[in-house]
């Protein structure tokens, strides 16, 4: 049986709650810290060299891949905090899929001091989470991407602008060309303010960027309903596309 609305809502703000009280570290197990304690950051969430426009690692000095100067992708901007390894796997599947929304307020840190996510923010005019499918929300109870574009910046963040009017398969184990065809007419724009982004400066969140196949299908939705320009900030990078 799915819980009901309200149970969910009393659940996500008792995580929330706890979220701001002092804590173990769960790297670590160092106590009293934050859920990510300030060494623990220092030492797994260390800045490094990415492609500007799909965030992938690079060699310093380097400022595009490859893939990215042949085929410009959708997305114009892409800051990922950290590698998809340890120990920032655990703790967003712990946030994803074990139902502790508490997670939004830590993650969103880590991204919002990573090197270029400011200006972007600061330069968006709307901040857009990547949807879930009516299903995929009910199943979870919560849009982690939400969450965390709620955290980075709540003025702008707009749950309801880019909607995922289809479920669509799990991703998370297909290869580029099938979560490209699967993501065909998977976003849409909300019908009735669709000219909102004539000529605005969007910025995308998401939890978890692989292929990047699913931020460049809602940056095209959003390029063709007049935005200016499409960015996004992911907590974050796997280090190779599959």
């Amino acid at each position: 049986m799915m819980p009901s609305p309200i149970a969910t809502g009393i659940s996500n703000r008792l995580h929330a709650l706890a979220a701001q009280l002092p804590s173990q570290c769960a790297v670590c197990r160092a106590w009293p810290a934050r859920r990510v304690c300030d060494a623990c950051a220092a030492r797994f969430a260390q800045p490094r060299a990415r492609c500007g426009t799909c965030a992938l690692p690079l060699a310093a000095g380097t400022h595009r891949c490859g893939e990215c100067l042949r085929h410009p992708p959708a997305l114009q901007a892409c800051v990922a905090a950290v590698d998809y390894g340890y120990p920032w796997a655990d703790l967003l599947a712990e946030f994803k899929f074990r139902g502790d929304p508490g997670w939004a307020g830590s993650l969103a840190t880590l991204v919002r001091s990573t090197p270029w996510a400011e200006p972007l923010l600061e330069a968006a005019d709307l901040v857009l989470p990547i949807p879930l499918s009516r299903h995929r929300l009910r199943e979870r109870g919560f849009n982690q991407s939400l969450l965390l574009a709620r955290h980075l910046a709540p003025r702008k963040a707009e749950p309801a602008l880019l909607l995922r009017p289809h479920d669509t398969p799990s991703q998370s184990s297909l290869p580029r060309a099938q979560r490209l065809r699967n993501l065909q007419g998977a976003f849409a724009v909300e019908p009735l303010r669709a000219t909102s982004l004539q000529g605005r400066r969007i910025v995308l969140v998401d939890d978890v960027m692989t292929t990047g196949a699913t931020l460049q299908a809602a940056a095209r939705v959003l390029q063709q309903a007049g935005a200016q320009h499409v960015a996004a900030l992911v907590v974050a990078r796997t280090e190779t596309p599959t």
